[in-house]
């Protein structure tokens, strides 16, 4: 069993999740949001890379999983996002733990189905695969959904590699 933090950045919300997993099932370790306030921003900035890195030592998770940036309607959003996701990979890095991204809709695809869900599906979903006795925050399921998807490509990935190991010999 791994465990892996997967991470739902935001420059005011950045939402964390910690889980175990086999590849195949996951078991909810922690999860939560590190709720910035109306700081300066590189001094928020310094908050994510601060918070994460108490969660590296804390929970110490072995590798960690992000959601990658899309760009929207608002350029300057994508830009903070971005330098929020940098801090969030800067912490994991100084740390020594390797560093996964996932874009958006592969995260929806592996944890519900379609890379069009919702955020409510994800919820459900995130809540059912971890037995959750209540539905996780948007931004705490986010994360622990880029968990759950970290888990099940790296499982994929080997199950694939061991199926293709096995045809050569």
């Amino acid at each position: 069993m791994r465990r892996i933090l997967g991470i739902d950045p935001g420059s005011r919300v950045t939402g964390y999740g910690i889980i175990v997993s086999d590849g195949i099932r996951s078991r909810h370790v922690a999860s939560g949001s590190i709720r910035l306030g109306g700081e300066d921003f590189p001094v928020r900035l310094g908050e994510i890379f601060r918070r994460i890195t108490g969660l590296v030592a804390e929970y110490a998770p072995e590798e960690l999983a992000i959601e990658q940036v899309f760009v929207s309607r608002n350029p300057s959003s994508a830009l903070k996002l971005g330098q929020a996701r940098g801090a969030a990979i800067c912490a994991a890095v100084v740390a020594g733990l390797p560093v996964c991204e996932y874009t958006p809709r592969m995260i929806k695809q592996s944890v519900v189905g379609t890379g069009s869900a919702d955020k409510e599906q994800v919820q459900h979903m995130v809540q059912r695969l971890l037995g959750l006795q209540e539905r996780p925050a948007a931004d705490q399921a986010d994360a622990l959904a880029v968990a759950i998807s970290h888990a099940h490509s790296d499982s994929m990935r080997l199950r694939v590699g061991m199926y293709s190991a096995g045809r050569r010999l």
